[in-house]
Order: C-alpha cells, then structure tokens, then sequence
C-alpha cells in the first residue's frame, strides 16, 4: 500500500458575475487608490475585473482587527496585491463583493471536500438550527459522529471533540505526556500544529508565509522540550531518541505536509518513525487535520497503513464548521477527564451544528467511487499546471494525493522545508497575482496545499489549465 501511494504522490516533477453587493455606510472611510486599483484591474471582456470594494472592506478592516483579518495568510503579505474580501460561496465556486466568480482551490483551507454549501448538508444544518446552537451539554449527535470516527480511522478507539485543529493537537500534546509521563516531543520543520506555544518552533503555515523564525510572546521554557528533524529524514529522529534516551514522549507529524506546501513522506519513512516509536516507549501522533478523510476515509493512516497512536483531526469532520478532535488507542484516552486524570475541556465542543454537518459530510464520502474522483480530477490539474510550466520555461514541481495537491516553482524535489524554501516564492507572486484575474482562487502562499473537492468538474480543472497557460506565458 505505501509503494502505492508513493507512486501516486510522485507527479512529474469572460467570467461569469453576480450582482454588485449593495454598498456598505462605512465603505467610503478610505481613500481608493487608483493606481493599485489599475494595476490590478484588467479588461475581461464586457467587465473589468476590479476588487475596489474588497479595497475599501480591507482598510476599514485595518483599523478594527490586526492586520485586518483573523488569520495571517488571509492579508496576502507573501504575494502581494489585495486581498479578496468573498461575499458567498457554492460548489467550486466562489464571489467576492465586487462581483467576481472564481473556481476555489483553498476550500475554506480543506473542510470542503463534497463542495460548498452542499445543499443536504444546508438542509440538515436548518433543521438542526430551529432546535438550538448550543446546549453545553451532551447531545445524541455527538455519539453518531464519534460512531462515524471511530468506525473510519484505524487508530481511534476513543475520541474527544474539541473546536478547532490547535485546540485538538494541544490536547494531544498534554495527553501524551501525562500517558508516557514524559516532557519531550520531536516534530518536524516546516510541519504546523497549530499556533499553541510548544508546536511554534520551525513551524510552517503562516509563520512560513510571513518568514517568522518563531513567535513571540511564546516562553522559552514552552519550547525547550520540543526537538525538531527534517521531514522525511528518519536517521535525524533517530540520533534524536539516541541523544535523549528516556525522555521523548512522541513524534508529531502531519503525515503528508500540507503546510509547508505539499510534500509527501518518501517510502519507508512512517515506518521507520513507527519502529522508533516503539522501540524507545514513545508514542506515534498523526496531525490529520488536513489529512483526515481527505486522502481515504480512513485518513493517510489507512492510505499508507500506518497505524499511529493518537490521531488529531478537523476540518472535513466539521463539514465547514468549526470543529476539531483528537483519539487514540482506549488505554490512552481513558487518561482525559472525566475518565482520568488528564484536564480539557470546551463549552462549545461537540455542539450540535458541527456535529451535524459532520455527519452529512461524511455520508456523503461512504459513496462509492468518491476517493477515485478525487484522484482522477487533481492528478489531472496538477499534470496540467506542471505541463503548463514546461512549455512556458517555468521550472516547476509538485504532485497530489487524491484531494490534496501542490506545486512550487522550483526543479525539486522537495521532499521538507529546507527544499521548498528553494522556490521562486517572487514568481508564485506573480503567478497568483494572475490567476486570481482569470478567476482562481488559490491558497495565497507557496508555503500552503491546496484541496479540490466533488464538486469541482472537469470543465473546472480544464479552465484552470489554461488560466496557469496563459498567465505563466506572460510572467
């Protein structure tokens, strides 16, 4: 199964516009800039595509949240330009508040693998609504889609939801130290578990995109346990347990990295952090956030039949809501309260809106065939941007696995962090500059995956293919 996947990682390496929204009091505060607004505007037959009322959003934003968004990578910082300020979404698509119609590559950062606002997931979330948002008390849907979980995931013999992917990989970081009774913990660089302090030591995600080494504010005491390897360099975990023999609780990874672009595990590599594992007393965490139900219904773990320990998941399992988890073998769980000993808690988790789009999406990914068009429509995207880059003499690499893909503009491979720092992350800049004109949406860093989903159409993946054409001609 792992030489399959491998292989399958291993790829070489008018538009349509909705009516204007109707214009916000505070739209005028500040001042148009009319020469970004031309440099950014391009003729698209019968409409020029413009972004001026995304513009005056984003600068009344500055004023109200840092940096104007909620989430760094959302600003745009690492490739230039304006930030798309979206007005609703459906299917593969989305409309930004100008207007502008684009295929969506990001699908809010992964939950949207069936497609936004799936009409039955709507459904069933406007019946769930009418009962209540919240009880901060058990409900019977949280056993159906623990059930779901539980019944998917090879190593989940018992979870617990939280609201988020940091909240899942945190409780997962206290649970294996309070089980191992162990401080220490090796992760990898460029690999993102969320913005708790422990995990923030060569992260990647938005501390890549911004190029921030590490953050402050975190204590150096938060970090001292946290022991860092490249990815895919199982040699450099191995003299890690040998120079700290006792002490290392787990390895966390994200089994195929998504945050710091898409970069797969070479053959061999989880099963050799499987064996050290368990040959030092150490517990094996899969950070399945973006991986979980994505790359098989049983998340990468069943896709290269690598079972770890503790599993953490979001995203898909939420359906678009914010939700989170994270479970293991019983004997580890039944350490977290009220069981055992091991403290966290959440008003909000499992509350019956995420619960409930959860179940539907997750229905929906039992149908068959569900998996292999996932694979047939992003091998064909990401062949198609590669070939796209060779004739226009473009060095590029990249390749997917099943809704999950990626590409940098360098000759690679890429196999973890130190290598995808070798990309021309100006010329992405620039490619994404142009892409978002001929109506794209891609995740707005070379330092992140990208994600189709069941709605995107082979008509979708043939557009964007000639978009990349054209655009990377003419860059």
């Amino acid at each position: 199964m792992a030489g399959a996947a491998s292989a399958a990682a291993a790829v070489a390496c008018g538009i349509s516009a909705r009516p204007a929204a109707p214009r916000r009091p505070w739209a005028g505060r500040r001042a148009r800039s009319s020469v970004v607004r031309a440099a950014i505007s391009v003729e698209r037959g019968e409409k020029a595509y413009t972004v001026q009322k995304s513009e005056e959003i984003f600068n009344a934003a500055k004023e109200l949240m840092p940096g104007g968004v909620n989430s760094p990578v959302r600003a745009f910082k690492s490739v230039g330009g304006q930030p798309i300020v979206f007005d609703s979404v459906k299917g593969s698509r989305m409309w930004d508040v100008d207007g502008n119609e684009y295929i969506d590559y990001v699908g809010s950062w992964g939950p949207a693998i069936i497609g936004h606002a799936d009409d039955k997931v709507n459904a069933a979330l406007i019946e769930t609504l009418q009962k209540g948002t919240s009880f901060g008390a058990p409900c019977v849907l949280e056993n159906v889609l623990a059930e779901m979980v539980i019944s998917a995931v090879p190593s989940i013999e018992m979870v617990r939801f939280v609201n988020s992917g940091t909240e899942a990989c945190m409780g997962a970081l206290r649970l294996v130290r309070a089980f191992t009774g162990r401080e220490k913990i090796i992760k990898f660089e460029g690999c993102y578990h969320g913005h708790a302090d422990s995990f923030l030591v060569k992260a990647g995600s938005g501390v890549a995109t911004l190029g921030l080494p590490d953050s402050p504010g975190v204590p150096k005491g938060a970090t001292y346990e946290t022991l860092t390897a490249p990815y895919n360099d199982a040699e450099a975990v191995k003299k890690l347990f040998e120079d700290n023999k006792g002490e290392i609780a787990a390895i966390f990874l994200e089994p195929v990295v998504g945050n710091a672009g898409f970069i797969p595990p070479q053959p061999g590599f989880l099963n050799a952090l499987r064996d050290l594992t368990k040959q030092n007393g150490a517990l094996l965490v899969f950070d399945e956030v973006m991986t979980g139900f994505r790359l098989a219904y049983g998340g990468a773990q069943e896709y290269f039949g690598i079972t770890p320990d503790v599993a953490t998941l979001g995203k898909i399992i939420g359906g678009g809501l914010p939700v989170g988890a994270y479970g293991g073998r019983r004997d580890i769980m039944e350490m977290v309260a009220p069981a055992g000993p091991m403290y966290q808690a959440g008003t909000l988790s499992g509350n019956p809106l995420a619960m409930t789009a959860g179940i539907h999406t997750l229905k929906r990914l039992m149908e068959p065939g569900t998996y292999e068009y996932l694979d047939k429509i992003t091998g064909e995207l990401v062949r198609g941007i590669l070939d796209a880059g060779a004739k226009t003499g473009h060095e590029m690499c990249g390749g997917h696995i099943r809704g999950m893909f990626g590409f940098f503009f360098t000759g690679g491979p890429v196999h973890n962090f130190g290598d995808a720092k070798k990309s021309d992350t100006e010329k992405f800049g620039r490619f994404y500059r142009g892409m978002l004109e001929e109506g794209v949406y891609l995740a707005p860093s070379q330092f992140e995956a990208g994600f189709t989903s069941l709605a995107h159409t082979s008509q979708d993946i043939q557009k964007t293919i000639e978009a990349a054409e054209k655009v990377l001609k003419r860059i």
